[in-house]
């Protein structure tokens, strides 16, 4: 599936649009959204890719598929913007009653405009970023290889796609970074650690390519069923409060697994492991 680059701009403050006629690539999800739900995985893209944003000439980032509130999309500006203060960000949605509902929102670099996994920028622009967040639960596991696809063909080369799932507050939440070619590069595991019981419970919020995988015999499942194993070795940190709990789970796991990250990101409730690690056969895997 080729992706349609669309030239031009609408109205202020709705965006790009599509050609007459065209239709968005995906289908219209439920649109559920909150306030604050995708706190963690925007600290992590300012904390992580905070480097791909300040060193990027026109810093542009796409929230796809933001739902029947804009209100996430408006959080991913201010968040962005103390990283980098002349950044842009584009939300895309295929409902048009969502797309104008959000334009009262929109301001001189945040725009909303009709469209899907085609990512519809205008002409010679790429985003340096692309947030789908909650977009590919609905649809068919063999399906996501091709909204990845469509979706990182808008990346510049050196851009990130950050495609997961979260619950409805944002308390749990577990999602991929992709890279240009499509290919997923980490896995991150993030959770508010107060009434966590087990990490396994993260496994409700698997993304669509590992959700169905967490069974015996599979990498993902492996890999949960030794985080739970760590954190049953440090039950009696709980004591000290349930982060120094996960910080010593994280440097036990990164004795035999390929975790990615460290300290920093450890004290936020974050783990991240290459995805190689995790990958089912039939999903694309890359190097450690």
């Amino acid at each position: 599936m080729g992706t349609r680059g669309i030239p031009g701009h609408g109205a202020p403050g709705v965006g790009p649009r599509s050609r007459p006629g065209s239709r968005p690539a995906g289908v219209i999800t439920r649109g559920t959204t909150n306030q604050n739900r995708l706190r963690r995985v925007d600290r992590w893209l300012t904390g992580v890719h905070g480097r791909l944003l300040r060193g990027a000439a026109d810093p542009l980032v796409v929230d796809v598929g933001y739902g029947a509130s804009p209100v996430t999309t408006v959080e991913l500006l201010r968040r962005l913007r103390t990283v980098r203060a002349d950044i842009r960000v584009i939300g895309f949605e295929i409902d048009p009653e969502r797309v104008a509902a959000a334009a009262p929102h929109a301001g001189p670099r945040l725009s909303f405009a009709r469209g899907g996994f085609e990512v519809p920028l205008p002409a010679g622009e790429a985003a340096t970023a692309i947030r789908a967040f909650n977009v590919l639960r609905q649809y068919d596991e063999d399906a996501v290889p091709a909204a990845w696809a469509r979706m990182c063909a808008r990346l510049a080369p050196d851009g990130v796609l950050v495609e997961g799932t979260c619950d409805e507050l944002g308390r749990r939440a577990v999602w991929l970074g992709i890279g240009a070619d499509a290919r997923p590069r980490t896995v991150t595991f993030a959770a508010r650690l107060a009434g966590l019981e087990r990490p396994s419970d993260l496994a409700e919020r698997l993304p669509k390519a590992l959700i169905h995988r967490n069974v015996p015999g599979e990498r993902v499942h492996a890999f949960l069923t030794a985080f739970d194993r760590a954190w049953d070795l440090h039950a009696p940190l709980a004591a000290f409060g349930a982060r120094q709990r996960w910080i010593a789970c994280a440097r036990t796991l990164a004795r035999d697994w390929p975790v990615r990250d460290g300290l920093s990101r450890w004290r936020q409730g974050e783990l991240s492991l290459a995805w190689d690690a995790v990958a089912p056969p039939a999903v694309g895997r890359v190097g450690r």
